[in-house]
C-alpha cells in the first residue's frame, strides 16, 4: 500500500483508540502487521501519531491545563481542586508511579510482554475487569473531577502502572481505577486524559531521542500526515467518548475487548513484535 495510505490508516487507528479503553498498542500492532509496516521506522512513526493524539487533549482541555498555572498565594481553589499548585500535586501524584516503574522496567516489559499471548491476555482480562468494575460502581455514589482528593489521584496513578502491560490500555486502567476510587465515569475519563499528557510526552520524547537518526527528510511528509490525521480523529473520538459516558457505561468496550482478543491472537500467531 502507498505510504500515505498507511499513514492515514494508522493515524485513524491511533486517534480512535488512544483515549478509549480498548488498547491503542494492541490495535497499532495488528494494523501495522496487516499493512506490512513494521520495524524501526514504524516505531518512529508511532511516536509521531501519538504526539498528534496527545495534542488533541491539550487542545480540548486547554482551560484545565491553563488552570494548573499557579497564581501565587497557595490559597485553596474556590471551585476546583485541580487548579494551581493543588492541581499540579494531583497530576504529579497520578503520573509519578508509571514514570518510575516504566523507566526501571522498560527492558523487561519490551522483552517479556510484547508477545501475542501477553497482549491478547491483557485485552481479555481487561475486558472482564471492566465488567466487574461496572457492577461494583453502579451501586454507589460518585464524585466529580473538581472534588478529586490526593489519595484518589495517587490511587489512579497506581492503576496506571498496570497499563505498562501492552494490551491493558492506559485509558482502561486509569478510568476503571478512577471509578473504583469514587469518581463518576465522566470524571474518571477526563482525569485519564489529563494525566495521559505528561506520561505520553515523556514516552514520546524518549522514543524520539532514541530513534532520531532513523528518520530522514523523505519521511517527514508521511509522518506529518499521520500526525494530522491522528490529531483530528482523536479530537472527535474524545468528545464522542465523553458524551457517551454521560449516559452510557463501559460495558460495550469490555465486550469488544473480550471478542477481539482471540481474533487478535489468531492474526498475530508466529509474528515477532
Amino acid at each position: 500500500m502507498e505510504i500515505f495510505g498507511v499513514a492515514v490508516i494508522l493515524g485513524i487507528v491511533e486517534g480512535l483508540t488512544e483515549f478509549i479503553p480498548v488498547s491503542s498498542t494492541g490495535h497499532l500492532i495488528i494494523a501495522g502487521h496487516l499493512l506490512g509496516f513494521v520495524g524501526d521506522k514504524a516505531s518512529s512513526f508511532e511516536v509521531a501519531i501519538q504526539l498528534g493524539a496527545i495534542l488533541s487533549v491539550v487542545f480540548l482541555y486547554w482551560h484545565r491545563f491553563l488552570g494548573l498555572i499557579p497564581s501565587g498565594g497557595g490559597a485553596t481553589p474556590m471551585n476546583s481542586k485541580l487548579e494551581g499548585w493543588f492541581g499540579l500535586r494531583r497530576i504529579g501524584l497520578a503520573t509519578l508511579p508509571a514514570l518510575v516503574v516504566g523507566y526501571l522496567a522498560r527492558h523487561l516489559i519490551k522483552e517479556k510482554l510484547f508477545t501475542p499471548v501477553a497482549v491478547t491476555g491483557a485485552l481479555a482480562v481487561g475486558g472482564v475487569a471492566i465488567l466487574i468494575a461496572e457492577r461494583f460502581v453502579s451501586r454507589r455514589r460518585s464524585s466529580s473531577l473538581d472534588a478529586l482528593t490526593l489519595p484518589q489521584a495517587f490511587g489512579v496513578g497506581l492503576f496506571q502502572v498496570l497499563a505498562l502491560w501492552p494490551g491493558t490500555s492506559r485509558a482502561a486502567a486509569t478510568i476503571v481505577g478512577g471509578m473504583l476510587l469514587g469518581l463518576d465515569r465522566k470524571a474518571a475519563a477526563e482525569f485519564s486524559f489529563l494525566i495521559a499528557v505528561p506520561i505520553m510526552f515523556a514516552a514520546t520524547g524518549y522514543e524520539a531521542l532514541r530513534m532520531r537518526n532513523l528518520v530522514g527528510a523523505e519521511d517527514l511528509v508521511q509522518f506529518g500526515i499521520g500526525f494530522l490525521v491522528s490529531f483530528v480523529v482523536a479530537l472527535i473520538a474524545v468528545k464522542a467518548f465523553v458524551n457517551f459516558l454521560g449516559r452510557g457505561t463501559l460495558q460495550p468496550f469490555a465486550w469488544y475487548r473480550i471478542i477481539v482478543a482471540p481474533i487478535f491472537y489468531l492474526l498475530t500467531r508466529g509474528l515477532s513484535f
